[in-house]
């Protein structure tokens, strides 16, 4: 269950959330940002500096709230699974440099592959046991951008010279590493780390 949380909501982070930006003619080189009060969400509504009522903080490069407000919802909720999300500028940029009236993805590159583009996602939440045991479970994932010239095989990611980096997901990324804690499950700690490390600075491009 918990992995499939995570599966959605930065499912719909990468894919669901298109951010636009208010299109008044071409632009030349230079890139438009948040300060600029002229990005504006899918909505319409406009992009600001700081956290909006759903718990994104696109400045940051973060999403701090519950789970159940990451798809941005009319209703809000106040309980539930809490979730902190971060990103780097490759996986989305707080600002439009190519102009495409868009928040920049993987700027530079045709595609997330080889962009160096990564994710940490960190859930938490409560949950009653068959006994009525009140529990307490933490989970904490890495995602990266496979590199350009990795190779898949048997839903796993691996360099050029076989070395595997993680489980394929969402096709051009992998799991690096997968921390969980649940006592009344008798998880502890790391589940996954990638045999060629869980440091992001390996897969810059």
């Amino acid at each position: 269950m918990k992995r499939l949380i995570m599966i959605l909501c930065c499912s719909a982070l990468i894919f669901g959330l298109s951010l636009t930006v208010n299109a008044k003619g071409k632009k030349g080189n230079t890139c438009t940002t948040i300060q600029s009060g002229e990005l504006l969400a899918s909505d319409g509504s406009v992009i600001t500096t700081g956290y909006d009522e759903w718990g994104y903080n696109y400045q940051a490069h973060m999403f701090n709230g519950y789970y159940e407000n990451s798809n941005r919802p009319d209703d809000l909720v106040t309980k539930g699974t809490r979730l902190m999300m971060k990103w780097n500028d490759a996986w989305i940029s707080n600002k439009d440099c190519d102009g495409d009236w868009l928040l920049d993805r993987h700027y530079g590159f045709d595609s997330y592959l080889g962009s160096g583009a990564w994710l940490t996602n960190h859930q938490s939440g409560t949950y009653e046991d068959d006994d009525g045991t009140l529990c307490t479970w933490v989970y904490f994932v890495k995602i990266v951008a496979a590199p350009a010239d990795a190779y898949k095989d048997a839903g796993n990611w691996f360099t050029v010279d076989g070395k595997l980096i993680g489980p394929v997901i969402w096709g051009a990324f992998a799991i690096i590493q997968e921390v969980e804690n649940d006592a009344c499950a008798g998880i502890h700690g790391v589940t996954f780390r990638s045999p060629v490390g869980p440091g992001f600075g390996k897969y810059r491009p």
